[in-house]
């Protein structure tokens, strides 16, 4: 069964999401809190219009005009808007969630979110048994929803080795996957920038989605390349969901790289001429021109990464693979401005180095950028932040009705760190910046991007949607592929 961990207070405010109908109650609703005269965006990106919001206990119980009664506390809304809570679906907080000091998610609370997705770019818990019961055991300050990480899922199997998987790992694989869909998954993520999640090649990631495409799951991938390969990327997931019958997502939606740029009208024609054959393929994007990774997946190859830290440094050093590696990486520094584009964001080691870029780093110390490389991968390696996107490219993704928002981000609290400012400020960036500054898409669409659109890709379905003129029953509704949403 396809499951949410939630926690109460969030569920109220998702319980507006899946309501396709806006009407009159049929007697007094006297809720306990009346929200008055708000401007309300329904999330299927019809423009607001005026009205009212019930609530009792948990729930929204009516929507738009109606009789109240007699509320127990009112509060005027006059000027103000209200939505569905947002719904980040490409979301890492998988250890955050559960960790003390971070599970109550508060940054993502306070830019208005109440869902998140985890399990994203093939990285988080395999297990999603265990670890949704962890969710539930100490309570989480967001409804979270999971993926199964195909990288996480063949480190298990396989290990870091850069080779296919026999016939029997991938039987184990797909049996793995098969138990966590009916374990509460949504679906199968992959990052295939990272290692082990790279390593495997098209026919092994389709015969593990086909298991979850058998589910009625999503496939949501971040793609092979996101610079030059950026078509052959897309491409790939076109002919994944093909094999797999499974329904397709592009993490991050992006054109990386000045070299690239250009690209991404071609991708989205590309998303757009499956669309119109009827496949189903959607995408999200977080609303910056910098990105944020490690800086090994930013700089180093895939294939120096195999075996993990100490492997790389081995072949770094050996006399016959050491020069063509180190000239690798060196063109990967040339191309983000002998590393000025590519700045620290989290480095325990070197706590002045944070929020510098490589070149001034390089500058500070008396050495070369590639030596501040070595440095820092000798250390455990760095988060870091890639200023590598055109700013129009973003604003052309961002208009695709079938674009949602999404922070690539975790539950975090401020310290020492200097993170992308995705952590904090994705949705209202979205919608003050581009929506209502700058006007670059319409404010229902921003809102449909961050509530109704994530709920459609997923098929979150929401047994507690007011209909109007309906009676209130025990019935639960479903989502487009059956999917149910269970209380917390």
């Amino acid at each position: 069964m396809l499951q949410f961990r939630s926690c109460p207070a969030a569920l109220a405010l998702l319980a507006l999401l899946s309501a396709s109908a806006i009407g009159h109650a049929q007697s007094p609703v006297n809720p306990e809190i009346l929200l008055k005269n708000a401007t309300i965006y329904d999330g299927a990106g019809r423009p607001g219009f005026q009205g009212d919001i019930a609530i009792s206990g948990n729930q929204i119980v009516a929507v738009g005009s109606f009789d109240a009664g007699q509320p127990l506390q009112t509060v005027d809304c006059t000027g103000l808007a209200a939505c569905p809570g947002f719904i980040d679906l490409h979301n890492h907080s998988d250890t955050q969630i559960i960790a003390p000091a971070t599970r109550s998610n508060m940054n993502f609370v306070l830019q208005g979110c109440t869902t998140i997705v985890t399990g994203n770019c093939g990285s988080g818990p395999v297990d999603a048994g265990a670890y949704l019961e962890k969710v539930d055991a100490a309570g989480a300050g967001t409804n979270v929803a999971h993926l199964l990480p195909q990288g996480a899922l063949r480190n298990n199997v396989i290990g870091l080795d850069r080779r296919k998987a026999s016939p029997q790992e991938l039987e184990q694989m797909r049996s793995l996957a098969d138990k966590a869909l009916r374990d509460g998954v949504w679906g199968m993520s992959t990052g295939l920038i990272y290692v082990p999640s790279s390593y495997a090649d098209t026919a092994e990631i389709s015969a593990i989605a086909e298991v979850v495409g058998r589910h009625g799951g999503v496939y949501a991938s971040h793609i092979r390349g996101e610079g030059v390969d950026l078509l052959k990327s897309v491409e790939e997931v076109l002919e994944i969901g093909r094999t797999a019958r499974v329904a397709t997502h592009v993490s991050h939606f992006k054109c990386s790289g000045r070299d690239a740029w250009g690209l991404a009208s071609q991708a989205i024609a590309m998303i757009e001429a499956a669309r119109g054959r009827g496949v189903v393929i959607t995408a999200d994007q977080y609303p910056y021109v910098a990105s944020s990774t490690s800086l090994d997946a930013t700089l180093i190859p895939t294939y120096a990464r195999a075996g993990g830290n100490r492997k790389l440094l081995e072949r770094w050093d050996d006399p016959q693979t050491g020069p063509t590696l180190i000239a690798e990486i060196e063109a990967s520094l040339h191309k983000r401005d002998d590393g000025r584009l590519v700045r620290i964001a989290r480095y325990s080691p070197r706590p002045a180095w944070i929020g510098k870029s490589i070149y001034a780093i390089a500058e500070m110390e008396g050495k070369k950028p590639i030596e501040i490389v070595r440095v820092i991968t000798e250390n455990g390696g760095a988060g870091i932040v890639n200023f590598s996107m055109s700013e129009e490219e973003v604003r052309t993704i961002m208009q695709q009705p079938w674009v949602a928002t999404a922070s690539d981000g975790r539950a975090d609290l401020p310290s020492i760190d200097k993170p992308h400012p995705r952590l904090y400020g994705t949705f209202p960036r979205k919608i003050g910046y581009y929506a209502i500054r700058e006007n670059v898409i319409p404010l229902e669409q921003a809102i449909r991007s961050s509530t109704g659109l994530p709920a459609d890709i997923f098929g979150f379905s929401n047994p507690d949607a007011y209909q109007a003129e309906e009676p209130r029953s025990g019935r639960r509704s479903r989502g487009p592929r059956g999917s149910s949403l269970p209380r917390g």
